[in-house]
């Protein structure tokens, strides 16, 4: 699942086992870019994190929606625009 995976990358960055997501990208055998997309997911408000993992987000936030439209980093702007899923 792409969200434990970018807080597990999180985790090996905080710990300083690697700088950055360059280096999980070259160790994972991925793009520089798709790593960091990723390390966007730990941004995301804890309300919204335990929708995802308990399988109860919008049908269409999906992980190709977070690629192509990434949420902001403010978590009440992050909820609005969650709420803007179901209007």
């Amino acid at each position: 699942m792409a969200l434990t995976r970018a807080f597990y990358w999180q985790q090996l960055l905080d710990d300083g086992e690697v700088c950055s997501g360059s280096e999980i990208a070259q160790r994972e055998g991925l793009h520089h870019s798709t790593v960091n997309e990723l390390l966007r997911l730990t941004q995301l408000e804890p309300a919204i994190i335990q929708a995802i993992l308990a399988g109860q987000q919008p049908r269409c936030m999906s992980l190709l929606w977070f690629q192509r439209k990434p949420l902001p980093t403010d978590w009440v702007a992050q909820r609005e625009v969650v709420a803007g899923f179901a209007a």
